[in-house]
């Protein structure tokens, strides 16, 4: 069985984020923080690149080490001073490499889990290394999984596979959902190709996906003149969506949802 878990209050900052920014974005991001633990959430979850955007020209000039780099390190403090668990996605320095990051903070400010986006855009391979890890930690509240936005896309969902086979009560995955400017959701509701890849791993598994994405103009980079429009969401183990934030550019809002992981054999 699974490491004993419990009950949560969940919170998706769908923030906006401003390319290039760091300065705004992370004071941005450290308000949505206490906004989320002044909701009662238990743990946040904020979006991919948070810190300058996903594939923002400054990206390879501005990117930080992982866990003592000045934005995770605020981040950190963040988490302790409010006494919840973070995770966010931020653009990695690791010596000549950067990396689209993701990382899970626990209460205490310690950085409990770090991923590296394995499977990235082809349009973005300028932009990021290839990732490298891929883990699960245990905490009070269950066993964590993190991904990053296409990850939950890649091939036969071997990452959101593995990460439940690893044992994970609730995976996160900080994500930029964009749409070109001439995009109509009304004809293509924005979401449902989340939602579905999301909900097959968490059937087979019996395990929580949430993901949450930014808001705002991308600017710079491949998609320059894209939206990343929101539309966050949380599936449960039925397979169902439980929480849908709204879409838009300007749809910045947090979306709080009650997670209650379940007790589940192994998958082998």
């Amino acid at each position: 069985m699974n490491a004993p878990s419990r009950p949560f209050r969940l919170a998706l900052a769908q923030m906006t984020v401003v390319g290039g920014d760091r300065d705004r974005n992370l004071a941005h991001a450290l308000r949505q923080i206490e906004l989320a633990a002044q909701g009662g959430a238990e743990v946040v979850l904020l979006p991919e690149a948070l810190d300058l955007g996903w594939t923002h020209p400054s990206s390879r000039q501005w990117a930080e080490p992982i866990p003592d780099g000045q934005r995770c390190q605020a981040i950190r403090a963040a988490a302790r001073l409010h006494r919840i668990h973070v995770c966010a996605g931020l653009t990695e320095r690791a010596g000549e490499r950067v990396y689209n990051a993701a990382v899970l903070v626990s209460p205490t400010g310690e950085v409990i889990l770090h991923h590296r986006k394995l499977n990235e855009l082809a349009i973005a391979h300028d932009v990021y290394d290839q990732g490298d890890r891929l883990g699960v930690v245990a905490t009070p509240l269950g066993t964590f999984g993190l991904m990053i936005c296409a990850d939950g896309f890649a091939r036969g969902h071997v990452v959101a596979r593995t990460l439940g086979l690893m044992g994970a009560d609730v995976i996160l995955s900080p994500s930029a959902w964009a749409v070109p400017p001439d995009y109509d959701p009304v004809k293509r509701p924005y979401g449902l190709d989340w939602q579905e890849n999301y909900a097959t791993v968490a059937r087979e598994f019996r395990l929580w996906v949430a993901g949450c994405s930014n808001v705002g103009r991308i600017d710079g980079g491949p998609w320059h003149g894209h939206d990343c429009i929101g539309c966050s969401c949380v599936v449960n183990p039925d397979g169902r969506t439980v929480a849908v934030a709204p879409y838009g550019a300007a749809a910045e809002t947090i979306l709080f949802t009650e997670v209650k992981p379940e007790p589940r054999p192994r998958a082998w």
